[in-house]
Order: structure tokens, then sequence, then C-alpha cells
């Protein structure tokens, strides 16, 4: 059973019922970091706790979610280690898991809806990472990381 944080402003609010549903029905132990109120919050807080949980082992992967998905990516991705990506479909889903190992995915509550978001994270969920070419990307990347992360 793999662990999954879940984190989203109020922008994303609407999707994490369905996105927090879908995790436990495929199987997943889901730890809800918040928010939980459509009330205005700052979504860099919430890309940061989950991305905080995964880097460090609490969680074995992430989903985040805000207006369009974008800002909780970017301050998720400011954590060392996070490869968070927006996605907006299934294939986008499937090919981020194949090809760039994304443990976090962010979601746009203004820009899909529930239903798309259960489909999205089965997707992402249920892909397998290729390895091979794409493992040479990877270490470029925390080579990158390990040069401007200070």
């Amino acid at each position: 059973m793999k662990k999954i944080a879940v984190g989203c402003d109020h922008g994303g609010i609407v999707l994490k019922e369905s996105v927090i549903s879908t995790l436990k029905e495929l199987g997943a132990e889901v730890i809800d970091l918040g928010c939980y109120s459509e009330e205005s919050v700052d979504y860099p807080e919430y890309g940061l706790k989950v991305a905080n949980a995964v880097a460090s082992g609490e969680a074995d992967a992430g989903v985040v979610m805000c207006g369009t998905g974008i800002g909780i990516s970017i301050a998720a991705n400011k954590v060392k280690g996070i490869r968070a990506a927006v996605v907006t479909n299934t294939y986008m889903a499937q090919l981020t898991k194949n090809h760039n190992n994304a443990n976090i995915i962010a979601l746009g509550g203004r820009v899909i809806s529930p239903e798309e978001a259960r489909e999205i994270v089965k997707a992402w969920y249920t892909a397998e990472y290729e390895g091979g070419r794409h493992q040479r990307r990877l270490d470029i990347i925390s080579r990158i990381e390990d040069e401007n992360f200070k």
C-alpha cells in the first residue's frame, strides 16, 4: 500500500474528495494535509506540506490542487527531490509517471472536473516508471538540484 499525501487550497478543494476517494479505492493510504474549507488560503503552504511529506519519506507520493495546479506545483518543486507535474488529462498523467517518475501531480479545480480528476489520478497511480533512457534525464535534474539547492 502506498501512502499518498494530498493537499489543496480553496481553488482546488472542489477536487479533493474525488481525489481522496479514488486513491482509497486504489488501495492507497491517504494523508490529508488540508485545506478543509473554501475559505481563502495560500497555496504555497499546502504545496510545501505535501512536498515535505514526500521528500521526507512520510508519504510515497502526493497530489496537490489549486485553481490551475500551476502555483501549487511551483511551490512543491521548490523542495529538493520533488518532481511535481501539472496534468490536465490521463495521457499526461501516465507519461509523467512513465517518463518523469513524477512523485507529485498537480490538478486545477478551475480546469478539470472531479470526474476528470478521478481518471487522471487512476492513470498516474497505476502507471509505472519506465527507467532506461529516462533515468539519464532524471539524473541530470538531480545534478541541477545538487548544484542549485544550497
